[in-house]
């Protein structure tokens, strides 16, 4: 294991134009649950499936109930980033990181100082009032008293992409035109199994993929380094 962190420290020496891809793996060692892990989300039993709570129909027609389980289970206000954020943020510093694509809606990113984040399915950060559009923070949000209300009366919905929704145009193909001039790809602690997110790294056209996750993906033969370790022991001797 030790030669592959080697050879992805000379990877991340000799380029310039880097963009990471990452997923739930990122931010569960800043003990942010994920969802499809044998303890995730998607594991729980709640009175709903939260693949259904999480859907734009159930939003709509059981607003009450989806803000219960978005409350208890999204809010990522108290967590701070781990050293895979913190790394990540200084590699953008340097000049090297170019981007860093996300599945993820906590904004840890951004709280370890990277700029440039592509969020692909939103972020629990920002929110807007389905009435007049005015903009909420995530505080106002989750210490709201049942649904939160906007002043003009409309309901509040997260900038969060739910199941039935469609990722942003925009986010999108700026997330392909990174990937497509990238010299060297990072995709961590993502499965790969959810799209349209995971086919994005077809996209990329180089010769220096690099996955680093604790399970084989579906996409490792096409990889030019697979590691197979926690992101944490990774990134903390990058």
């Amino acid at each position: 294991m030790n030669e592959k962190i080697t050879k992805l420290k000379e990877l991340i020496a000799n380029s310039s134009n880097i963009v990471f891809f990452g997923g739930a793996g990122v931010s569960t060692e800043s003990g942010i649950p994920d969802f499809r892990s044998k303890d995730g989300l998607y594991n729980q039993k709640y009175k709903y499936p939260p693949e259904q709570i999480l859907s734009h129909t159930f939003f709509m027609n059981k607003t009450e109930e989806f803000y219960k389980f978005y409350k208890e289970k999204l809010n990522s206000l108290d967590y701070m980033p781990n050293i895979t954020h913190i790394k990540l943020a200084e590699l953008e510093k340097q000049g090297k990181l170019k981007a860093v694509i996300t599945q993820n809606i906590d904004g840890l990113h951004q709280k370890a100082g990277s700029k440039n984040v592509l969020e692909l399915h939103g972020s629990v950060l920002r929110n807007y009032c389905m009435k007049c559009n005015k903009f909420y923070d995530a505080k106002f949000v989750f210490t709201s008293k049942g649904v939160p209300k906007c002043e003009c009366g409309g309901i509040i919905k997260p900038d969060v992409v739910l199941y039935e929704e469609g990722l942003d145009d925009s986010v999108l193909t700026q997330s392909v035109n990174y990937i497509h001039k990238a010299d060297l790809m990072i995709i961590a602690g993502t499965s790969l199994t959810v799209n349209p997110a995971s086919s994005l790294v077809r996209y990329y056209n180089g010769n220096k993929l690099v996955l680093i996750n604790r399970d084989t993906t579906l996409y490792d033969s096409f990889a030019n380094l697979v590691i197979n370790e926690s992101l944490g022991n990774v990134f903390s001797v990058i």
